[in-house]
C-alpha cells in the first residue's frame, strides 16, 4: 500500500464524488417543481427529510443518540441555529434555480471554500498563509467586478456562500454525527414546516392534492434526495484526506455551471466570464496551497468495523 493511502480511500473518494455529482444535478430536480412556491418546497423538504432520517435511525441506535441530543441545551441551541442557516441556504438555492439563476448558484458554491478560509480567520482566529490571502483577494475582486460591470450585487451567490460557510462552521463545532445532527435540525424545524403546509392546504394554495401525480412523487421523494448525498458525504469524509475532499467539492458547482450554460442556456456575458475567471483564479491558488500544506499529512486510519 502506498504511503498516505488508507484501505477504504478508494470507496471513500467514490462516495464523496457521487455525493457532489448528485448535488450538482439538483437544478434538474427542482426545475420539475418550478411552478410551486419555493417556501412550500423547502417545507416539504424538511418534513420528508425528517421522515427518511427517522426511518434510518430506526434501523440502528439513532433514536438513543437523538434523545440524548434533545436533552442537551447547547446541542438544541446550536442545531436550531444551524437548521435555520441550512433552511435559508436551501430556500435561496431553490428560488435561484427556479428563477433562472443557476449560474449564480454555482458561483455561490465556488465561493464556499474561500468563505470557509475567511471565517477561519475572523471567527477561529486562524493564521492565513500568503496564498490564502491572495485567493480571498482574487475572489473579492471577482465579486466587485460583477457589481461594477454587470451592475448588481450577486446576492444569491453571496447568501449561499455565507450561509453554507456558517453552517459548516457550526457543524464543525458540534459533537453530533451527520445523521443525528441532521435529524435534530429537521426535528426542531419540522413543527414550523408542518404548520406552514397545513396553512397552505387550508387556504387552498398547497401543492398536495392539486398537482399532478409526478409532482406528488417528486415532493415525497425529496427526503431521499436530501439525505442520501449527505450520507455519502459522511461516508467519504471519514475515509479520505481533507485535500482530496477539497478537490472533489468543486464537482457540484462545476456540474451546476455546465447545466446553467448548456442545458438552461443562461446568458454568460464577457463581464460575467471575467468575474468568474478571477474567482476561479482564487480557487486555483486555494487548491494549490491546500495540496501543498497537506502533502505530509498522513491519511486517517479507517474506522473500526
Amino acid at each position: 500500500m502506498s504511503r498516505g493511502t488508507s484501505p477504504g480511500a478508494g470507496r471513500g473518494a467514490l462516495a464523496a464524488a457521487a455525493c457532489y455529482f448528485f448535488w450538482g444535478l439538483f437544478p434538474l430536480y427542482w426545475r420539475q417543481l418550478a411552478d410551486l412556491d419555493a417556501t412550500e418546497l423547502i417545507a416539504h423538504r424538511h418534513v420528508w427529510s425528517l421522515v427518511f432520517v427517522l426511518g434510518l435511525m430506526a434501523a440502528g441506535t439513532g433514536f438513543a443518540e437523538l434523545r440524548a441530543a434533545l436533552r442537551s441545551r447547547p446541542a438544541v441551541r446550536w442545531h436550531a441555529l444551524s437548521g435555520v442557516l441550512l433552511t435559508v441556504n436551501w430556500l435561496v438555492y431553490v428560488w435561484g434555480v427556479n428563477h433562472g439563476h443557476v449560474l449564480e448558484t454555482s458561483l455561490g458554491y465556488f465561493l464556499v471554500p474561500l468563505v470557509n478560509v475567511a471565517l477561519g480567520r475572523l471567527v477561529l482566529h486562524e493564521r492565513l498563509r500568503p496564498a490564502q490571502w491572495a485567493a480571498i483577494a482574487c475572489a473579492a475582486f471577482g465579486v466587485a467586478l460583477l457589481l461594477v460591470r454587470v451592475g448588481r450585487l450577486p446576492w444569491i451567490a453571496l447568501t449561499l456562500a455565507a450561509t453554507f460557510g456558517a453552517y459548516g462552521l457550526l457543524r464543525k463545532k458540534s459533537p453530533l454525527g451527520p445523521l443525528t445532527g441532521l435529524g435534530l435540525e429537521t426535528l426542531l424545524l419540522a413543527p414550523f414546516a408542518v404548520a406552514f403546509l397545513l396553512w397552505q392546504h387550508h387556504t387552498g394554495a398547497g401543492a398536495l392534492g392539486r398537482v399532478s401525480l409526478p409532482e406528488h412523487l417528486l415532493l415525497v421523494s425529496v427526503g431521499v434526495v436530501t439525505a442520501v448525498p449527505l450520507l455519502l458525504f459522511a461516508y467519504g469524509a471519514r475515509r479520505i484526506r481533507l485535500a482530496t475532499l477539497g478537490l472533489l467539492q468543486y464537482i457540484a458547482p462545476s456540474v451546476q455551471f455546465a447545466l446553467g450554460v448548456w442545458v438552461f442556456h443562461e446568458p454568460f456575458s464577457p463581464e460575467r466570464a471575467a468575474a468568474f475567471a478571477f474567482i476561479w483564479c482564487g480557487l486555483a491558488l486555494y487548491t494549490a496551497d491546500n495540496l501543498w500544506s497537506h502533502r505530509n499529512v498522513p491519511a486517517p486510519d479507517p474506522p473500526a468495523g
